[in-house]
């Protein structure tokens, strides 16, 4: 049995691409629909997980057929030949990476939601600097953001703001900073320079595709249209163009006013919605999850997952993992790779 880290089977994986392409040369495969796009999607995500095995394999074979034919005097091209390996052992350990992310969602794009905690400004310009985090995370990775929703605090900073990451493994990355956050800081806001602690919350949950077996009966909705407010482009704020969908039977409320179109913001709005839906009913049917939804942690003292502490010295510290750094300054700023790596080998062992 060949394995990517004992984590993917890579005999496994092609026994079932060929097991899917024979059904989908079958007669009748495309008579259901969703189950035949299932297949598809399936056979799309096995192939990406062995491709880049199978490209390894091919390329340690040719640096061995090259090391082969070198002689032991070329000093130059033995020195490439190290080079090329090394590279490609690089390469190995980043696959071996990504096959952690074994669930059904950590492919998708990732939808975040930030909350400020109870502290009035100090939270709300805590629950903006995650943003501000957030942000920078994703636009080093090249991921596209959308932001859905945004309420501006009364002071400063940001109550509460729910943003769309596209982008490959957003949610396998991403969903490690489902949790409260803590900052303590020298405030900015206090004349006396005080010692702060603020908390925010942040939840994480996958895009959910369209075929998705998720159905909303628009009698169990209450939709509202508003006047947008906060950031926007020319027009934003000056129609009934934000939507708020409240799904009675839940008590789950959505909202988007990113788009000057009523008909887009409703759109966006029923996605979040649905996504909101099929995470309840996977926790549902989990039983060993907490609802996320109607038993969340308060957000304050003793219930953080992670702390960033800017004084009386700079460390930010994840309390599942145990691991911390130094560079608070680097972590705000959107360098998150350490600490999401740690959370993703960590979980991968419980």
């Amino acid at each position: 049995m060949r394995t990517c880290g004992g984590i993917f089977d890579l005999d496994t994986a092609e026994k079932s691409i060929k097991e899917s392409e024979a059904r989908m040369s079958a007669l009748g495969f495309w008579d259901d629909q969703q189950k035949a796009n299932k297949t598809i999607q399936e056979m799309k995500s096995l192939k990406a997980k062995l491709e880049p095995w199978e490209a390894s394999r091919r390329e340690l074979d040719d640096l061995a057929g090259l090391a082969g034919i070198t002689e032991p005097s070329d000093a130059a091209s033995i020195s490439q030949l190290s080079k090329d390996l090394e590279e490609l052992a690089k390469k190995i350990a980043r696959i071996e990476f990504t096959a952690l992310f074994s669930g059904e969602h950590d492919k998708s794009a990732a939808i975040i939601s930030i909350n400020a905690g109870a502290g009035g400004t100090e939270s709300c310009d805590w629950a903006a600097m995650l943003f501000r985090m957030y942000v920078r995370y994703a636009q080093n990775k090249g991921h596209k953001v959308d932001v859905l929703d945004y309420l501006a605090g009364e002071g400063a900073g940001i109550k509460n703001v729910t943003m769309l990451v596209k982008g490959d493994y957003a949610f396998g990355y991403l969903k490690s900073e489902r949790g409260v956050h803590r900052l303590v800081r020298i405030s900015p806001f206090d004349s006396n320079k005080r010692r702060h602690t603020s908390f925010a919350s942040v939840d994480v949950i996958p895009e959910i595709e369209d075929d998705i077996d998720i159905q909303v009966d628009e009698k169990e909705l209450r939709i509202d249209v508003y006047r947008a407010s906060g950031p926007g482009g020319q027009g934003v704020n000056t129609t009934d163009s934000a939507v708020r969908i409240t799904h009675i039977p839940t008590g789950l409320v959505v909202q988007c006013q990113n788009e000057r179109s009523q008909l887009k913001n409703k759109h966006s709005a029923m996605k979040v919605l649905k996504a909101r839906l099929f995470e309840k009913r996977q926790q549902e049917q989990e039983e060993k999850l907490k609802s996320m939804y109607s038993e969340k942690q308060k957000i304050e003292w003793g219930s953080q997952i992670r702390s960033y502490v800017l004084h009386p010295y700079m460390m930010v510290k994840d309390h599942r993992t145990e691991f911390e750094t130094g560079k608070a300054n680097q972590v705000l700023d959107g360098e998150l790779d350490e600490l999401i790596e740690a959370y993703i080998k960590w979980a991968a062992q419980k």
